[in-house]
């Protein structure tokens, strides 16, 4: 099993963030985060690296019947989406496969909403 979902455009860094941010709130996701990798590892450790942003999508409803459902979920939460550039250019997005990360967790109201959010973040990735 795949614990992601991704697919790669042919775009400018800054249309293809536009297209994942638009479907994201398309499905009722917001971004909460944004970890830029580039950035924090050229200050870190003073290496170069692809361009590579974390972005932390929650939609809160789902967010919150997770939290009702299991009271330590949060260190699984927000869903994480990346984008980064690839060899050739291109731009890949990805996003986490919620039932993936959640499997070994054994709560089946759980597992409902881990599937509703991977249905939603499959729609995200194939409208882009």
């Amino acid at each position: 099993m795949s614990y992601y979902f991704s697919k790669t455009l042919q775009e400018s860094w800054d249309k293809a963030r536009e297209k994942v941010t638009e479907a994201l709130k398309e499905e009722g996701f917001g971004i909460l985060t944004e970890i830029d990798v580039k950035a924090t590892l050229k200050k870190k450790l003073d290496v170069d690296f692809r361009p590579y942003v974390i972005l932390g999508a929650c939609n809160p409803s789902y967010a919150y019947e997770a939290l009702k459902s299991e009271k330590n979920i949060g260190t699984m939460l927000p869903c994480n989406v990346i984008m980064q550039e690839t060899k050739d250019g291109r731009i890949e997005i990805s996003a986490v496969d919620p039932v993936a990360s959640m499997k070994a967790i054994e709560n089946d109201q759980l597992g409902k909403v881990a599937t509703e959010v991977r249905n939603k973040l499959q729609r995200v990735i194939a409208k882009l």
